[in-house]
């Protein structure tokens, strides 16, 4: 298994297609992807822009349709959901389908929904995403992380890391560039202190001065979560 990590969408060569994908926003899209789906809610339908969120949600019956939106970091007005875990709750989300864009992680998920293979990875649920990679076994990999407006984010690198760590204690790897040697060397030296690392990192900084402070401790909670949001349909994303 060969295994390329890029810190940006914008990264992600223009050309070709790995065997699967990993799409990866720990503050705070695939986090609350994969809590969404833990908690009962039918499908995760991914947007870059809200223009195209508002045509597709228009298709399905209202009574079944929340709609989310965030950008920088707060919800947009006139939206159900934003992108806190916490609003994502069995009473909330359970039996409907959730039309999401956000600033970052959504991007991400569309950049790759081509790939035969793609799944949405944090580190709530870190273990289901390594299960399935060593189960598929795809010969090559792409993780790639949402960062900040085109900029690199730590807390998706760290959990980039993460899983090249967990995933090396079952099969041999082989990275497919320095981003990937990084991302596992970041994970080495920080994996005790996660929590810490994502009150350091800039959007953490950033959320935490929008009163999220409780989201960074939910988001650094290694395996709470056994869910894999897994792309059953282009953009759509189901538990697998």
């Amino acid at each position: 298994m060969k295994i390329f990590v890029y810190h940006t969408p914008a990264l992600v060569p223009a050309v070709g297609n790995p065997d699967c994908a990993i799409a990866i926003d720990v503050l705070r899209a695939t986090t609350s992807i994969a809590t969404a789906l833990a908690s009962g809610a039918e499908a995760i339908e991914v947007f870059a822009d809200l223009e195209a969120l508002e045509q597709a949600s228009a298709q399905y019956p209202a009574e079944l349709t929340l709609k989310a939106a965030e950008r920088g970091g707060s919800k947009v007005s006139g939206y159900d959901l934003g992108n806190s875990p916490f609003e994502y709750s069995e009473e909330v989300v359970k039996g409907k389908r959730i039309f999401m864009t956000t600033t970052n992680g959504t991007r991400a998920l569309q950049r790759v929904k081509d790939v035969p293979h793609v799944v949405a990875g944090a580190l709530v649920n870190l273990q289901s995403v390594v299960n399935f990679l060593h189960d598929l076994d795809p010969a090559v990999v792409w993780i790639v992380c949402a960062g900040w407006e085109g900029n690199f984010a730590l807390e998706d690198t760290v959990c980039a890391g993460a899983i090249l760590a967990h995933l090396q204690k079952l099969r041999n790897l082989a990275f497919g560039n320095d981003e990937a040697i990084a991302a596992l060397a970041l994970y080495q030296q920080s994996h005790n202190q996660l929590e810490e690392l994502l009150r350091y990192a800039s959007h953490g900084q950033r959320l935490a001065r929008l009163g999220a402070t409780a989201d960074l401790t939910y988001c650094a909670g290694l395996n709470s979560l056994y869910v894999l949001p897994k792309q059953s349909a282009p953009g759509v994303l189901t538990a697998g």
